[in-house]
């Protein structure tokens, strides 16, 4: 009886078999990137004009809400990396 010779996978291969690809994650990452900075840019935004909108002389809402866009930022990152 012959033996059948035993193809090697490489890493190529296993990319292929389970949709792992290094720009994919590459891409997954950075889009995450963004979306966190725009959570927090939006709502350290949305805090100014509020501030604005009410006159105060110190930025409460300023704060306030850059504090939560931040917690939400991380909460949305992890709630990925969870995935």
């Amino acid at each position: 009886m012959e033996e059948q010779p035993q193809k090697k996978d490489n890493r190529k291969d296993q990319a292929k078999k389970t949709g792992d690809n290094p720009v994919n994650a590459y891409a997954k990452y950075t889009g995450l990137g963004i979306q966190m900075i725009a959570i927090i840019l939006l709502s350290v935004w949305g805090g100014i004009k509020l501030d604005e909108l009410l006159s105060f002389k110190t930025p409460v809402f300023t704060i306030i809400f850059s504090l939560l866009g931040v917690f939400a930022a991380i909460y949305t990152a992890v709630k990925d990396f969870i995935k």
